[in-house]
């Protein structure tokens, strides 16, 4: 039982340090144009005509599609493939899929 418990902590550590790393990642590499609330109200996100991450038709995308146009780009997207390790881009999907949950920073 012990053995259970120290490992539960230690993947709860684990999934809030990949969280936060997420988030800072998300910081670094997309805030720029989709905004830190992920909706794409920034002036390089309205001049462009960004996605609102949190959107439906955003999230109703497979993580497949998403880690797609994280990875290759799409438009005036950039690609991110050499720039991001493939965990770091599944971990970003994850990230977005998290910022739609209500209680999300993304509804601050």
């Amino acid at each position: 039982m012990l053995a259970f418990l120290i490992s539960g902590t230690a993947y709860a550590a684990s999934s809030s340090t990949e969280q936060a790393e997420s988030q800072a990642l998300y910081k670094k590499d997309c805030a720029m144009c989709h905004g830190p609330d992920a909706k794409g109200n920034t002036p390089i996100g309205k001049k462009f005509n960004v996605p609102d991450l949190l959107s439906p038709a955003v999230q109703k995308k497979s993580d497949a599609e998403l880690t797609q146009v994280i990875e290759n780009g799409k438009q005036k997207m950039p690609a991110f493939k050499a720039k991001l390790k493939p965990e770091q881009v599944k971990d970003l999907v994850a990230y977005i899929r998290g910022l739609a949950k209500p209680g999300s920073t993304a509804h601050k």
